[in-house]
């Protein structure tokens, strides 16, 4: 028996589900019950009836699931998959920018973690950020935390344009404008940080016919070069419908696989090699199969914490129904 005819014996014995990111290498995709974006696998998690879940993702995403199902095992097969982006916004430190705003709605991204979520009012994904920053009235601020980038990209298209950043050292310490202010934590996915310009237009000049796709985690002027802007599944539902054939992509390198499964006539090309998240790519396909047969490592959050977090994601899943 091969290692994914164990797995998947296993997985019917242990009435489990495995659920998995874009940004997954490939053979975890391709074994994973549910492939998708943070926002679809929010979804699923709330709603399944499997005894175990297995998460092949990172930390904040295995958190986020056992909250939303809080009587399942949830396991995440590799304990050290975290996000750097979600460790740039403290607890304590949101707690302070909070005392300074205290009218303030707390978006939090899902990408944060659950003491953070627990401060919040609401959750987003980058699927639904736009919505859920429209949801708030323009009368009260909004403290987004912690990916600057998603933050500018949501307000902006939402008619919010008095930005403050949370950092005052950063050069656009304030972007004066109308309304109540959207104050954005300093914080950022490196991966997607580090997608520069200059790659952009050297990818264009490349491959000049191709249209430029790009995850609203990117740096603005990113964003602003696009055709398309949106999260992974976005991105992927975009590029299946074009009657375009020939597209260049701005996201983690995990996306390509889905994309090229799913139109095999069309062409892909990543704008860089370098948008890799080596913490997604630590789970394997042992580690899933070591996962479910030792039941470990089992991801839980403390029924107060918890209980705060559902709150903010249970009104995004409510946005979102």
């Amino acid at each position: 028996m091969n290692l994914v005819e164990r797995i998947r014996e296993l997985k019917r014995k242990r009435k489990a589900v495995l659920l998995a990111h874009y940004y997954q290498r490939a053979e975890v995709q391709d074994i994973a019950d549910i492939v998708g974006d943070s926002l679809k696998l929010a979804i699923e998690a709330a709603r399944t009836d499997a005894e175990v879940v297995v998460f092949c993702g990172v930390h904040f995403m295995a958190e986020t699931a056992a909250i939303t199902c809080p009587d399942r095992v949830v396991l995440l097969p590799d304990a050290n998959s975290g996000c750097p982006m979600a460790d740039m916004c403290h607890p304590r430190e949101l707690a302070e920018l909070k005392s300074r705003y205290p009218d303030a709605v707390v978006v939090s991204y899902v990408n944060s973690s659950a003491a953070v979520k627990a401060q919040s009012d609401i959750c987003c994904t980058s699927a639904n950020a736009v919505k859920v920053m429209k949801s708030v009235p323009t009368d009260r601020p909004v403290i987004f935390v912690p990916d600057r980038w998603l933050g500018q990209y949501a307000a902006e298209r939402a008619g919010r344009s008095r930005l403050i950043w949370a950092d005052s050292t950063r050069d656009l310490a304030e972007r004066e404008g109308e309304g109540a202010p959207v104050v954005l934590w300093d914080g950022y996915c490196h991966v997607h940080h580090h997608i520069l310009p200059e790659f952009v237009r050297e990818a264009m000049a490349k491959h000049p016919e191709a249209e430029l796709c790009a995850h609203p985690e990117c740096r603005d002027e990113v964003v602003k070069m696009a055709r398309f802007t949106g999260s992974t599944g976005q991105i992927l539902a975009w590029c299946s419908s074009s009657e375009h054939r020939e597209f260049l992509i701005a996201t983690e390198e995990g996306i390509l696989h889905p994309l090229r499964k799913a139109n095999p006539d069309k062409t892909f090309h990543p704008v860089t090699s370098l948008a890799v998240c080596h913490d997604m790519k630590l789970v394997t396909l042992e580690k899933i199969l070591w996962a479910l047969e030792d039941m470990e490592p089992r991801v839980t959050v403390e029924a107060e914490t918890a209980a705060g977090a559902r709150k903010a994601i249970d009104a995004m899943l409510a946005l979102s129904a």
